[in-house]
C-alpha cells in the first residue's frame, strides 16, 4: 500500500464573504477520519485556529490566500511522493468564478478581486507536482455567499485529478444545522465508513452514494435540491480504489480492466501503476504479479522474484473477514520441505503393464485445523506442448497443439475432500455461503462434489484468509501441466486408461484396452494407489475439476504463460462457462484425456464436479 496524504481546508469566517458554520468542522471531522480511520501517513489543517506545521521554520496554517499560496509552493515544488502513493485535497468554503476559472476563497479573498484567490487550476497543477498518481479534490466550495452555493464553481475539467464536487453549478451547497455538517461532507463520511458489500471504496461507488445521498439528506431536512457530481481524467480513474481498508479482492476487478486496456495498447507506465493499485488491494493477486512481471520484461528492466514485486505494497488490514484477503508471502525453502515416495505406472494401448518405477515429490502440509490437512505438491516450472496432436484418437478439433511455458506452483495431491470441505465451509463467509455437507456420495476421503465455481472461488478465499497464503483454482493449462508431468500420451500412465487405475465409465473403452467394471460413483481419493510424475492422484476420472479460465471455442489467442484464459468484459455475465478438466466416473475415457476439456456455467453444481487448488507464494527456491 502506498503513502497516503491529506490537505484539509475549512473556513467559517472570512474577512470579505459572508460567514459559515460549519465548514471548519467538516475540515475538522475529514482529518479525523484520514488520521484516525484511514490512518493517513500526513494530515495537513487549515482552519482559523489550527497548529502551525512543525517544520523549520513552522508554516502557519491559517488560511489566507498568502499562507495557502506559499504552503503550495514550497511544499509541492519537488516530488514527494511515489506514483502509487495518493494525495487528497478537501475545500469547504466559499469559491468565486472570475473569467471562466473557478476559484476558491480564503480567509482574506475580496470577491471581487481574482488576485486575492486561489484558482483551483493552480490548485491542481501544484499538487500533482507531489509525484502521486492520485490526486483527489473533495470541493465543497461554490460562489453565493452564506450557503457555499453554485452559479459557477465546478464547470472546469482538471488534468490528471479526480474531482468531487459539492453540487452541481447552479445549485446551493447546503449545511444543515441538526446534523452541524454541509450534507456533503455528511454524505462523504458516511460513504468512507460503509463497509462489507456495499462499500464506497472505490470512486465510482463513492460518487453513487454521494448522487443519491445528498440529495435526500437535503429533502429529510427540507433543503433545496443538490446534486453532486464527478469528474475523472482520464476516465479510467473512475475506477480506483479510494479506500484500501474497505476494499474487498472483487472491487478491484474493473482497475485490473483498465490495467489490461493500458497493458495492450503499449501505456506501460499507466499499465505498471495499475496493477501495481491493484496489488494494493490484493496483495497476491496474480494477474498483477504476473504483468508486473511482463512489463518489467518489455521495459528490459528484470524483476528478480515474486517476493521483490509483493515488497511495492504493505498488506491491506482484513479485521471482519468482508474486506480483501492480505497475505504475507511465506517463504519455505527448498532444502526445508518434506518429500514423499509413490508408484508411477506405464499401460502400453492394451491397458498391460510395461513399467512401473519409485518417484519422490516436495510437498508442503496445510493445517486446517482439528486433524484435517491438505497435501499440496510441489510443481517445477517448465514448457510443454498444451492440447493434443492430429493423430490422437477421440480427440476434438479444439485441442490444438501449442507451446505454453508454466512457472512453478503447487497443486493439491488430491481433489478437495469432503472433511476438508467441511473445514473450510466451517471457517468465516467472505462472499458467499457454503453448504458443509452438499456432496450426494457421502464419504469423509470421498471428494466433495455438486459444487459451484462460485463457492469453489469462496472455498479459495476462506482457505487464504485463514492460512495467509493466496490460494486459487488453477487456469487450465496449470492444470493440463499438471496432469501430463511432462508426459505426451493421451493419459498419464499411457496410451489407455483401465478401470485398475482410475474411476470412470469403464464399459466404455479406448484404444485397446479391455472393458471394465464401473463403479459408478464417486471413490476414495487416492484407492488406485498410483500417481503421474509430479506424485499426483485421480486427475483423470472420479470427478471433474474446476478451472479459474472461461471457456473459449478454441485456443487462438491464449495465453501462453500459463494463466488463466479471462475475458475481461464477461467477467459481470454469471452465465459465461468455465472450464473443466479431468472427467468423471461417469464419463467415457475420451472425457478423461489429459487434453480434453468441458465446460458448465459458473452456478451449476453437479454430483461429478470437484476441484482441487492452486498456490504459488510458497514457490521460492533456496
Amino acid at each position: 500500500m502506498g503513502k497516503n496524504w491529506a490537505i484539509v481546508v475549512g473556513i467559517n469566517n472570512y474577512d470579505n464573504l459572508q460567514p459559515l458554520n460549519y465548514a471548519k468542522r467538516d475540515a475538522e471531522a475529514m482529518k479525523t477520519w484520514f488520521e484516525d480511520e484511514a490512518n493517513f501517513d500526513q494530515v495537513f489543517l487549515f482552519t482559523e485556529d489550527s497548529p502551525a506545521i512543525k517544520t523549520n521554520p513552522p508554516i502557519q496554517t491559517q488560511p489566507t490566500q498568502g499562507r495557502f499560496k506559499r504552503f503550495l509552493n514550497a511544499q509541492f515544488e519537488e516530488p514527494l511522493l511515489k506514483p502509487e502513493d495518493n494525495l487528497w485535497f478537501f475545500f469547504a468554503g466559499h469559491g468565486n468564478r472570475f473569467i471562466d476559472q473557478d476559484y476558491l476563497m480564503f480567509l482574506d479573498s475580496d470577491p471581487i478581486d481574482q488576485t486575492t484567490a486561489i484558482s483551483v487550476d493552480y490548485v491542481t497543477q501544484r499538487l500533482r507536482r507531489c509525484g502521486a498518481d492520485n490526486v483527489v479534490l473533495l470541493i465543497d466550495a461554490c460562489r453565493d455567499e452564506g450557503d457555499r452555493s453554485g452559479l459557477g464553481v465546478g464547470t472546469q475539467e482538471h488534468k490528471g485529478v479526480i474531482t468531487f464536487y459539492s453540487c452541481a453549478p447552479n445549485q446551493k451547497s447546503w449545511e444543515i444545522d441538526e446534523l452541524q455538517h454541509g450534507s456533503f461532507t455528511y454524505s462523504l463520511l458516511e460513504g468512507l465508513r460503509i463497509q462489507g458489500e456495499a462499500n464506497c471504496a472505490t470512486v465510482e461507488r463513492l460518487e453513487q452514494h454521494l448522487r443519491y445521498r445528498v440529495p435526500q439528506l437535503n429533502a429529510n431536512y427540507k433543503k433545496s435540491e443538490q446534486n453532486p457530481y464527478l469528474k475523472a481524467e482520464p476516465p479510467y480513474k473512475m475506477y480506483y480504489i479510494l479506500v484500501e481498508q474497505a476494499a474487498r479482492i472483487k472491487d478491484a476487478e474493473s482497475l485490473k480492466y483498465q490495467a489490461s486496456i493500458a497493458e495492450n495498447e503499449g501505456d506501460l507506465l499507466v499499465a505498471e501503476q495499475l496493477w501495481i493499485r491493484v496489488l494494493a488491494v490484493s496483495r497476491a493477486d496474480r494477474d498483477a504479479i504476473r504483468a508486473i512481471q511482463r512489463i518489467a520484461q518489455r521495459q528490459v528492466q528484470p524483476v528478480n522474484s515474486i517476493s521483490e514485486i509483493l515488497s511495492i505494497t504493505q498488506p491491506v488490514a482484513s479485521p471482519g473477514g468482508d474486506r480483501a484477503v492480505a497475505l504475507e508471502p511465506t517463504s519455505i525453502r527448498k532444502d526445508e520441505r518434506p518429500v514423499f515416495e509413490f508408484e508411477v505406472v506405464t499401460v502400453n494401448a492394451q491397458g498391460k503393464e510395461i513399467k512401473r518405477e519409485q518417484r519422490q515429490a516436495e510437498y508442503i502440509t496445510e493445517d486446517l485445523g482439528n486433524g484435517v490437512s491438505l497435501e499440496m505438491v510441489s510443481i517445477p516450472g517448465g514448457k510443454f506442448m498444451m492440447g493434443s496432436p492430429k493423430d490422437e484418437a477421440q480427440r476434438y478439433d479444439d485441442e490444438s497443439l501449442h507451446e505454453v511455458t508454466v512457472a512453478p506452483f503447487f497443486i493439491g495431491k488430491y481433489p478437495i475432500t469432503q472433511t476438508q470441505w467441511r473445514a473450510v465451509a466451517a471457517l468465516k463467509q467472505i462472499n458467499r455461503e457454503l453448504k458443509p455437507d452438499p456432496s450426494n456420495f457421502k464419504g469423509d476421503n470421498l471428494p466433495v462434489e455438486q459444487i459451484s465455481w462460485y463457492e469453489a472461488v469462496e472455498f479459495c478465499d476462506r482457505l487464504s484468509k485463514q492460512t495467509n497464503r493466496y490460494y486459487r483454482l488453477p487456469s487450465e493449462a496449470e492444470w493440463e501441466y499438471a496432469c501430463r508431468s511432462g508426459t505426451t500420451t493421451p493419459f498419464h500412465f499411457g496410451e489407455t486408461i483401465i478401470s485398475d487405475l482410475a474411476n470412470y465409465s469403464a464399459e466404455n473403452t479406448y484404444g485397446d484396452a479391455p472393458k471394465g467394471k464401473s463403479v459408478n460413483q464417486t471413490t476414495q481419493v487416492g484407492k488406485f494407489k498410483v500417481a503421474n510424475a509430479f506424485g499426483l492422484c485421480d486427475l483423470h476420472g472420479n470427478v471433474w475439476e474446476w478451472c479459474y479460465d472461461h471457456w473459449h471455442t478454441d485456443y487462438k489467442g491464449a495465453p501462453t504463460d500459463g494463466s488463466a484464459w479471462i475475458d475481461i468484459d464477461r467477467r459481470e455475465n454469471n452465465n459465461q462457462f468455465r472450464m473443466l478438466r479431468g472427467g468423471s466416473w461417469h464419463y467415457n475415457p475420451r472425457y478423461c484425456r489429459s487434453a480434453s476439456c468441458s465446460r458448465d456455467i459458473p452456478g451449476n453444481r453437479f454430483y461429478d464436479i470437484g476441484f482441487r487448488v492452486v498456490t504459488e507464494i510458497l514457490c521460492y527456491s533456496s
